[in-house]
């Protein structure tokens, strides 16, 4: 049984650097890198890679921060994803075009997921930031094609 321990033990202190090199390094909020949003989003928030590459086969952690007032039309992901709020009012809804009268507000703390190909839609009615994370590579197809800003 000891030989085992031991054994056990020099395999974690060897395997322990490498699981290191993979984890994205530690950050503070104030630290994050600020950025327009891509087209592929309408313009008018900003947004920070807190890790990952979200146009890569791989795990990613977005912020995205919305003024009041800012509309995502009805679109949906290849992929699942997975919102949660920050700070901020930010509503949700599901469908086939951006209604306000439907839909649930979310809070600081609330959170939501939208599997993938499901049809839904966000605004905001204060300033607002959601952490988004899911599977990338992110993508975006808009219900109405006229609603997709990469198109303009």
């Amino acid at each position: 049984m000891r030989k085992i321990s031991l054994a056990l033990s020099f395999l974690l202190v060897a395997v322990a650097p490498v699981v290191a090199q993979d984890m994205s390094p530690p950050v503070n909020a104030k630290d994050l890198k600020w950025a327009p949003v891509p087209n592929i989003l309408p313009a008018g928030a900003t947004f920070a890679v807190v890790s990952g590459d979200p146009y890569k086969d791989e795990p990613y952690v977005l912020r995205l921060k919305m003024p009041a007032g800012y509309k995502i039309p009805a679109h949906n992901h290849p992929t699942s994803e997975y919102v949660t709020v920050i700070s901020g009012n930010f509503h949700l809804g599901l469908g086939d075009k951006l209604d306000p009268k439907k839909g649930m507000v979310l809070t600081a703390g609330g959170f939501a997921a939208a599997p993938a190909k499901m049809n839904h839609y966000a605004w905001t009615t204060s300033p607002t930031i959601v952490q988004v994370h899911g599977q990338g590579p992110f993508a975006i197809t808009y219900v109405d094609p006229a609603d997709d800003p990469s198109k303009k």
